[in-house]
């Protein structure tokens, strides 16, 4: 398979030595508030994205998204900034303004939106569509205010103390706006997730003259997305993404399978098209691919012939060769299509020997075992497999070095902020910024909580830190679930539970019979006998010891111990005896749950 080469643009890079300009102006000797920008997720991880810039009691909130978990926040659902700081702050909020519909841009919005006081939100066309498609799932909550940004004619919006002009930035999902904030210390740009693309397919290239034109005006704060810092050269266009996959169109005689996210509109269209060119009908499956496909037609960002679009049961009266199924799962995500299908669990497709499977996305942090092993089930069922590491099939919709070069030139910030990424991706960035004559003390590397003060010529970070931190959502609850439920399904997860029932007699304060033992994840016990009958002989003999006089009889046990009840000092007594006899027996420490009945 051919690969398709890059074409690079070198962006002309001023000498170390020249300083960025800028021509904000001010009134000699007038005090100036401070500009505060409060980053409260997104600086130190891919996610979670929303930011802050408060002015004398005045604020507005730059995107709300989530997280997606990591492999250790077992049964957690995904991971919201916490909002804090904003409970008592409700008036002070002027707006949320989306710069796109990604949910880690848009994914809080239903979890926090009642506790900020429901401000009005402004955005684009399809980040409305899909913000409101998804408040559907969320019945309980007042109808959402969003105003619309137009990228094609935007307007100034005036809200409080700020001025905020949307400039329109390629990304891997249209309507992606970036936002010139005039702030009272001097306009403030906020880029986005962005990346330049001179050929994009769906979407039209960013709008240079409008940037040129806002930086023109000055700029005392630059922040810019480091998601693709560390990467050399510029980012690929999504042309070169089109003439790939019209190869595998081409050559592919069965079914082609195309895994991607839900969220990759311009991809999804890309594939409408080949598939028409090819002269096969697309069946789309998953449910918030079919939703946000439905939403994209009604607003226009997708189109498709009549007929190409059919349902996935439809797709079994047609040839191989006629189909193409465009689907979830590119992520290795259990339940998500891709998965059933390899693990014959979906009700119409199985695979073939002879399908092509596109993983049309890179791969997550953290999903890289999941996506092996999925990868695996389609080699072992005579799938034929592309991915990005191939050939290019999927393109960052993040800015590599060259682009981030040319945002800086373009705008000639005084000070800058890298945002959106892992800190090596802020400090790979702030390297970039430093070769472009940004001096080192006008450069800040926040992390989430933090506060930076700005003025007209000064920037620092404040002493004052924020509350943050991972909101954990786990089905209908919202931070209900903590740091050490967390860590207790660690630790059930690596080496199981035993939980020993004992039933006490009131009076004798002794077992009325042995304790019943129950193993989960730990041994098997119909081959660990010995085991569990010492255990139950342990038990006994703790329970004896709590009977004795020197326990029970000169006063409560928690008044000479200071552990809790009666019945907590000696469930603490059975987990201490257990745990560590069981530690000593196998080397493992499964979770000890003592359950005391007393009759």
């Amino acid at each position: 398979m051919a690969l398709q080469r890059r074409n690079v643009r070198r962006t002309a890079v001023p000498a170390k030595s020249e300083q960025v300009e800028n021509t904000v102006k001010h009134e000699p000797g007038k005090q100036v508030e401070p500009l505060k920008v409060i980053p409260l997720g997104g600086l130190e991880q891919v996610g979670m994205n929303m930011t802050l810039l408060e002015y004398n009691k005045n604020i507005i909130i730059i995107d709300a998204g989530f997280l997606f978990p990591s492999e250790d926040m077992l049964g957690i659902d995904f991971v919201i900034p916490n909002v804090e700081y904003l409970k008592d702050k409700k008036d002070w909020i002027k707006g949320i303004f989306i710069t796109h519909a990604h949910y880690d841009h848009i994914g809080a919005i239903p979890y926090i939106i009642e506790k900020i006081g429901y401000p009005t939100i402004y955005t684009t066309m399809l980040s409305k569509g899909i913000i409101l498609k998804r408040q559907e799932d969320f019945p309980r909550l007042k109808k959402l205010h969003i105003e619309i940004i137009n990228k094609d004619d935007p307007k100034t919006i005036e809200v409080g103390p700020f001025k905020i002009d949307p400039f329109h930035v390629n990304h891997n999902i249209p309507d992606a706006v970036g936002l010139a904030i005039q702030t009272p210390v001097g306009q403030v740009v906020h880029t986005c997730d962005f990346k330049f693309d001179f050929q994009p397919v769906a979407d039209k290239p960013a709008d240079l003259s409008r940037i040129v034109e806002l930086g023109a005006r000055g700029t005392v704060l630059l922040m810019s997305d480091s998601t693709g810092a560390d990467t050399p050269g510029h980012s690929i266009s999504e042309q070169v993404i089109m003439d790939n996959l019209d190869e595998i169109f081409e050559k592919a005689e069965g079914r082609i399978i195309v895994a991607t996210f839900a969220s990759l509109i311009g991809r999804i269209q890309q594939i409408i098209w080949l598939a028409e060119k090819w002269g096969r009908k697309v069946a789309v499956d998953g449910y918030s691919m079919k939703s946000n496909v439905a939403i994209a037609q009604e607003l226009k960002y997708i189109k498709a012939q009549k007929g190409t679009l059919i349902k996935p049961e439809e797709a079994l009266h047609l040839p191989d060769e006629k189909v193409v199924v465009m689907c979830t799962g590119a992520q290795g995500e259990d339940r998500a299509i891709l998965m059933r299908i390899v693990n014959k669990e979906h009700r119409f497709f199985k695979i073939k020997p002879g399908d092509s499977v596109i993983f049309s996305s890179s791969i997550v942090p953290g999903n890289e075992r999941a996506v092996q092993g999925l990868k695996d089930g389609l080699y072992r069922q005579g799938a034929h497999v592309f991915h990005y590491k191939m050939m290019d099939i999927h393109a960052s919709g993040h800015a590599y070095q060259e682009d981030l070069k040319l945002m800086i030139n373009l705008i000639k910030p005084k000070f800058f902020i890298p945002i959106h990424g892992h800190y090596f991706m802020l400090r790979a960035h702030t390297e970039i910024a430093e070769a472009l004559g940004i001096p080192k003390e006008n450069i800040v590397i926040a992390s989430n909580g933090s506060v930076v003060e700005i003025r007209p010529d000064n920037i620092h970070l404040s002493n004052q830190k924020v509350p943050v931190g991972n909101v954990m959502i786990d089905g209908l609850g919202i931070g209900d679930v903590s740091d050490v439920v967390i860590k207790d399904r660690q630790i059930m997860s690596g080496d199981g539970i035993m939980v020993v029932v004992s039933v006490i007699d009131k009076k004798t304060q002794r077992l009325k019979q042995d304790s019943d033992i129950i193993s989960r994840g730990f041994v098997y016990m119909k081959e660990s006998k010995e085991l569990i009958q010492e255990v139950r002989r342990r038990t006994r003999d703790v329970v004896d010891k709590y009977a004795k006089k020197s326990f029970v009889g000169r006063g409560r046990p928690e008044d000479r111990n200071g552990n809790g009840s009666s019945e907590s000092f000696l469930k603490n007594m059975i987990r201490d005896e257990i745990g560590d006899f069981l530690y000593y027996k196998t080397q493992r420490r499964p979770m000890v749950i003592p359950v005391i009945i007393r009759v």
